[in-house]
């Protein structure tokens, strides 16, 4: 593993921009100074006005495997997240097998240790009647447990409330919820079927999983995680109305009750289905501007702690369907945090919050272990970024295995020249490295 010294670099990290110099080491940022001076043997990078960044970690995406490589794959979806900026995922049970045993739980473990080119935990799956398997998980070396609340598939919907409780009760691992409320959603469809039948307008999604079902759901959630204790992370916020619902007047790490929103919800609103079609057809819906408009104040005002991406591709052929055949979902690690630059670029949100909310947060969030930060010591995740460097998405420079976008069209400002995982040049001017450094997340609990 070669060693690098990043010269002149103007670094962000824990709310201050500071131009200096930072040397890695073997895994690990050894000195972080100005003007240091190093031996022959390692590796210079000037900067020349880029920025670094400590790599993005992404608490929830589906990279689909195992069961629908078809549409991704652990492989293909580390890289795309590799040159994206993200050096550490943390990814959903609901793969085939789904991940709601240890024994397909380390399946996975195994899978990405062999394929990763970033750093990776897994979510362990809850059901209506796997409470046995759930108490077996080791709160140090899994990232949590991940509860869908409405929008599953197979048996994942943990709708018994008596269940739930107990889970919510007994479990000391952190418990993530997709919320919407799955009673509210089916007479919404079955309204609109009766109406349009199977081929109803994607512009009537946000109707069908309205704000109504999202608020139901995720206030019933809190509800709970306040009577029993539980630590609680609402996953892809998507409405104005469940704002009401987080606090911001004490710091991330005393709150119990935590908050998150996702690339799309702050990107796109109700507008863009008209363009867009099902290619931005995700599961909460993308909403109105108000909607859109609300999680943007919630998110520089420190309600919601993190930025993610819930990336859930899927094949262009699958996308095609009727509204009730199209699954919901789409790839997105590959642009996240240059989407975020391109607000920044746009005046909403500065570079210190967006490395806040994408790096630091995450990792005080789920207490991972010298990660999401610049720091003596610290594994050498980091990103550097030019400013501006503006590039278009297209076709031809895409990392996903379903070969779409829906940012595909978009001209970004700003460019990831150089990733590093664990200390190694993992990407750099467009190329990935053949290397596959990526580690299994620990975590300090």
């Amino acid at each position: 593993m070669g060693n690098h010294l990043i010269k002149n670099a103007k670094v962000v990290n824990e709310g201050r921009v500071e131009q200096c110099d930072v040397l890695i080491q073997g895994k690990y940022i050894k000195r972080i100074g100005t003007d240091l001076k190093v031996d022959d043997d390692i590796q210079e990078i000037y900067a020349n006005g880029k920025y670094l960044v400590p790599g993005a970690i992404d608490d929830q995406v589906h990279f689909r495997e195992p069961g629908l490589t078809h549409k991704a794959t652990i492989a293909t979806e580390s890289r795309a997240a590799v040159a994206g900026g993200i050096t550490s995922f943390i990814e959903m049970p609901n793969t085939n097998p789904q991940t709601v045993t240890i024994g397909h739980l380390e399946d996975k473990f195994a899978i990405a240790e062999k394929t990763s080119a970033a750093n990776f935990s897994f979510m362990f799956g809850g059901t209506n009647d796997n409470l046995k398997e759930i108490l077996k998980v080791d709160k140090r070396n899994v990232a949590g447990l991940k509860l869908f609340l409405g929008s599953s598939t197979g048996n994942m919907l943990v709708d018994d409330e008596k269940v739930l409780r107990e889970i919510f009760s007994k479990t000391d691992l952190l418990i993530s919820v997709h919320c919407e409320d799955e009673a509210t959603i089916r007479a919404n469809t079955a309204k609109y079927i009766a109406q349009y039948g199977d081929d109803i307008p994607i512009r009537f999604h946000p109707q069908i999983r309205s704000v109504e079902a999202c608020y139901l759901s995720s206030s019933r959630a809190i509800q709970l995680a306040k009577e029993t204790g539980a630590r609680l992370h609402v996953f892809h916020l998507s409405t104005a109305k469940e704002m009401e619902l987080f606090r911001n007047d004490i710091p991330l790490e005393k709150k119990k009750i935590t908050a998150e929103a996702c690339i799309h919800h702050l990107w796109f609103t109700d507008a863009d289905y008209e363009e867009k079609g099902t290619h931005i057809k995700w599961n909460p819906a993308v909403k109105g501007q108000q909607d859109k408009d609300a999680l943007w104040e919630a998110l520089l005002d420190d309600r919601i702690d993190v930025i993610a991406t819930d990336h859930a591709p899927h094949t262009l052929g699958e996308k095609a369907n009727v509204y009730t055949k199209a699954p919901s979902g789409g790839p997105l690690v590959q642009h996240a945090m240059v989407a975020m630059w391109e607000a920044y670029h746009q005046g909403k949100i500065s570079i210190e919050k967006i490395v806040q909310k994408m790096s630091h947060n995450p990792a005080i969030l789920f207490q991972v272990e010298k990660r999401g930060f610049i720091r003596e010591g610290y594994f050498a995740d980091l990103v550097l970024i030019d400013p501006d460097d503006s590039w278009t998405v297209s076709k031809d420079n895409l990392l996903y295995k379903c070969g779409w976008s829906p940012f595909e069209g978009t001209t970004f400002q700003s460019k990831i020249t150089h990733t590093f995982i664990n200390g190694h040049l993992a990407y750099h001017n467009g190329q990935l490295s053949d290397e596959l450094k990526g580690m299994r997340l620990t975590f300090d609990r």
